[in-house]
C-alpha cells in the first residue's frame, strides 16, 4: 500500500475542533488532579499528617502515572486504543470520590492510585492525537493540547479556595460531574482519533535523520535531566508553596491559595507560548532559554516580600514552563514512530519526579523546614546548562530555503 493510500485520511491543516476537544479533557483531566494536590491543607488539618505522609501522597499518585505511561505508550504505539480515552478519565471520576469520602490516610493513597491511573491513560493516547491532528505544525498542537492540562491545574486551588474550603472536603464529589463530561467528550475523540488512525504509517516516515542507539540514548538521557529539574521545583510549589507563604508570611490559607493560582496561571500562559515558539525558531533555543532562563529568579524568591514573590512565582511559572512542549516534540522527532512511547516516557516521568520530588521535599521540610526547602530548590534550574548538548533536529522556519 502507498504511503498516499496510507495517508489519505491524514488532515491537511491542524484540525483545531479535534485540538480543543483534546485541550478540553486535559483540562477537566488536570483539573481533577489539582484539586488533589490543592486540598492537601484539608487532609493534612482533617487526618492530622506529617509534611512527610503529604509527600508519600503525591509520591503514591504521580509514581503511579509515571510508572504506567510509558508502558501503555509502548503498547499503544503498536496497537492503537482510541477507546481507551474514556476509561482514563473514568478511573479519574473514581478517584475523586475516593478522595472526597475518605475517611483514613489508606484510602487517600488509594485515590492518588485511581488519579495516577486516569493520567497515565490519558496521556500518551491524547498526546499522539495532538500529533495527528497538527497537521505538521506539532509545537502549535502540543502548546494547545497542554494549555488546557495547565489551565485545569491553574484553577484547582480557586476551587478548593472559593468552593471547597466553605463547604468541606466531601464538596469535591461534585467534581465528578466535571469528570463525566471528559467521558463524553474522550468517546467523542475516540471515534474521530479511529477514523484518522490510517494516516499514522506515512507520519513514521518523517522526522529526524537516523542516529545511532548511543546518540539517542545520549539526547535522552539530557532530555531527561532537564526534566528532572523542571518538575522537581514544580513539586516544591505545586506541595508545599501554600505551606510557605502560610509559615513564611502568616498568609491565610485562602489567600495562599490564590498566590499558587498565580504560578499555575504563568504556566498555562508559558506553555501556550513555548510550542508555537519552538515551531518558529527552534526547540532547542526554546528549551535552553526556559530552564536556565528560569534560574536568576528562582534564585531570589526565596529572599524577597509577599508581592515580589507572589510576581516572581508568575514569572517562574510563565518560563519554566514553556520548555515542556517543546521538549516532547523535540523527542518524538528524535524517534519518529514511537509518538505514544515518547509522550508517555516524558509524561510519565514529569509525575514520577515530582512524586519523588515532593516526597524527598517534605522529608527535608520535617527535619529542617519549609523555608529551607525553597533555598536548595532555588538552584535547581542551574541544569538547563546541559541543554548546550543538544544536536539541533530541526532548523527554525524563518531560515528555511522556500519550497
Amino acid at each position: 500500500m502507498s504511503s498516499q493510500a496510507n495517508g489519505r485520511n491524514a488532515p491537511a491543516g491542524p484540525v483545531f475542533t479535534a485540538l480543543a476537544a483534546a485541550s478540553l479533557c486535559h483540562f477537566l483531566n488536570d483539573l481533577m488532579q489539582s484539586l488533589f494536590l490543592a486540598s492537601y491543607p484539608l487532609f493534612k488539618g482533617g487526618l492530622s499528617l506529617s509534611f512527610a505522609q503529604i509527600g508519600l501522597l503525591t509520591m503514591t499518585f504521580q509514581v503511579t502515572g509515571s510508572l504506567l505511561q510509558p508502558l501503555v505508550g509502548f503498547y499503544t504505539d503498536r496497537r492503537p486504543l482510541p477507546y481507551s480515552l474514556p476509561f482514563g478519565m473514568a478511573s479519574s471520576l473514581a478517584g475523586v470520590l475516593t478522595v472526597a469520602y475518605a475517611g483514613h490516610y489508606s484510602a487517600l493513597l488509594a485515590g492518588a492510585v485511581l488519579l495516577g491511573i486516569g493520567s497515565s491513560i490519558f496521556h500518551p493516547e491524547t498526546s499522539r492525537l495532538a500529533r495527528l491532528a497538527s497537521g505538521g505544525s506539532h509545537g502549535l498542537a502540543q502548546s494547545i493540547f497542554q494549555i488546557g492540562g495547565n489551565s485545569g491545574t491553574a484553577l484547582g486551588p480557586l476551587a478548593v479556595a472559593f468552593f471547597v474550603l466553605p463547604r468541606g472536603r466531601e464538596s469535591l464529589a461534585w467534581f465528578s460531574l466535571a469528570a463525566l463530561l471528559g467521558v463524553v467528550v474522550m468517546s467523542g475523540l475516540g471515534r474521530w482519533y479511529q477514523k484518522h488512525l490510517r494516516s499514522r504509517p506515512a507520519a513514521r516516515t518523517t522526522g529526524a535523520p537516523a542516529r545511532s542507539r548511543r546518540e539517542i540514548a545520549g539526547v535522552m538521557a539530557l532530555l531527561l535531566a532537564l526534566i528532572m529539574s523542571k518538575y522537581f521545583y514544580i513539586a516544591s510549589i505545586t506541595s508545599y508553596y501554600i505551606f510557605y507563604l502560610m509559615h513564611h508570611f502568616g498568609l491565610a490559607e485562602h489567600k495562599a491559595q490564590l498566590a499558587l493560582f498565580v504560578f499555575l496561571a504563568g504556566m498555562a500562559v508559558g506553555t501556550m507560548i513555548g510550542g508555537p515558539v519552538g515551531d518558529r525558531i527552534g526547540r532547542k533555543a526554546v528549551i535552553w532559554g526556559s530552564i536556565l532562563g528560569t534560574l536568576p529568579f528562582s534564585l531570589a524568591l526565596p529572599h524577597v516580600g509577599l508581592p515580589a514573590t507572589v510576581v516572581l512565582s508568575g514569572v517562574i511559572g510563565v518560563i519554566l514552563s514553556s520548555a515542556f512542549p517543546s521538549i516532547v516534540v523535540y523527542g518524538q522527532e528524535l524517534l519518529p514512530g514511537r509518538v505514544g512511547t515518547v509522550s508517555g516516557l516524558f509524561f510519565g516521568l514529569a509525575f514520577g519526579i515530582g512524586g519523588l520530588g515532593a516526597a524527598l521535599l517534605g522529608v527535608v521540610a520535617d527535619w529542617k523546614g519549609i523555608d529551607f526547602v525553597y533555598q536548595i530548590c532555588s538552584v535547581l534550574p542551574a541544569i538547563g546548562l546541559l541543554a548546550a548538548f543538544l544536536p539541533d533536529l530541526d532548523r527554525p522556519a524563518a531560515k528555511r530555503a522556500p519550497a
